[in-house]
């Protein structure tokens, strides 16, 4: 099943270098996903921009490496190829500093993003890639550019203060299944005023019932993650690794969660999958290390006690 190329998949936002102390290397959130979403098996595709530069060839040549497509990746002749400088601490957690004005800052709803809205089974989004007006508005209206059964994934991806309560009401809006964090939980509690709820359970239902969100993912790091749909839940321990860095392995649980829900596994079979590929990926260094089927078969085809 996971090999099967049969889904359109879309990461819709940056395309950056995660510049670390040791060299740099591709990432961006969007871009991770798409990436993950094409080593399962599925079409995984990068909307971005980059710019005319060095650093955008390098991001062209690396794709090819990495048996992924640029075709809809615009270049921007006026702002650079964006990068985010990070640092780890001695857990492997990143600290990110995000640069301004980036190209992907610049993001445009072209003839070729517009025929490509019409024509995809799933589009991943944030609220990063939407700091700007410009791209903000770019973003928006793919969304509503797609078919109505488009599986909307909203990764919240709160970073430094470039988010607002109104940039994620809009998009909670339009999300078919909700990624987040247990920090940025936290501070979307805060920010909703959700204080009457006694746990996080609570916080995630009524998320749901709200925005009528078909599935909330919420990761625990290394305590595993919540899935919770109107049905029920699903608590999942986690798989216990030994970390070289978390860069990318939220973005790869993701992936995972959505081509699982999309085979219509059930709360367990998904956590069980997503929680086997980011442990892996934390294992790893940098956020898009090469899955290769013997990796793949050993992960999702060995069942796993915990």
């Amino acid at each position: 099943m996971i090999r099967e190329k049969k889904y359109r998949i879309v990461g819709l936002g940056g395309i950056l270098w995660d510049v670390f102390p040791q060299g740099k290397k591709l990432g961006g959130a969007p871009a991770n996903f798409a990436y993950y979403a094409s080593e399962l098996g599925q079409e995984g595709i990068i909307a971005s921009r980059i710019g005319n530069d060095i650093l955008g060839k390098e991001i062209l040549n690396s794709l090819d490496e990495i048996n992924l497509r640029g075709d809809f990746i615009q270049i921007d002749y006026s702002h650079p190829t964006g990068t985010v400088d990070v640092k780890l601490d001695s857990n492997g957690q990143p600290n990110y500093i995000i640069n301004r004005n980036a190209a992907w800052d610049f993001l445009e709803l072209s003839d070729s993003w517009k025929k490509l809205a019409a024509d995809i089974d799933v589009v991943c989004f944030g609220t990063l890639a939407q700091r700007s007006l410009k791209s903000r508005r770019a973003i928006i209206n793919f969304l509503k550019a797609v078919k109505e059964n488009t599986i909307k994934v909203f990764d919240i991806n709160l970073r430094q203060n470039f988010y607002s309560i109104k940039i994620i009401i809009e998009s909670l809006k339009f999300a078919t299944i909700l990624k987040l964090n247990m920090e940025e939980l936290e501070l979307l509690k805060n920010l909703m005023s959700y204080f009457n709820e006694k746990n996080y359970i609570q916080i995630c239902s009524r998320l749901i019932n709200e925005y009528n969100i078909k599935l909330l993912c919420l990761t625990e790091g290394e305590n595993g993650s919540l899935l919770v749909n109107k049905d029920g839940y699903f608590k999942h321990p986690g798989y216990k690794v030994k970390v070289a860095d978390t860069v990318g392995s939220e973005d790869a649980f993701t992936a995972a969660v959505v081509i699982h829900y999309l085979a219509g596994k059930t709360l367990e079979e998904i956590s069980d999958a997503a929680n086997k590929l980011g442990s892996w990926v934390s294992s790893k260094s940098g956020p898009t290390p090469i899955l290769d089927d013997r990796t793949i078969k050993k992960l999702f085809m060995n069942k796993v006690k915990y």
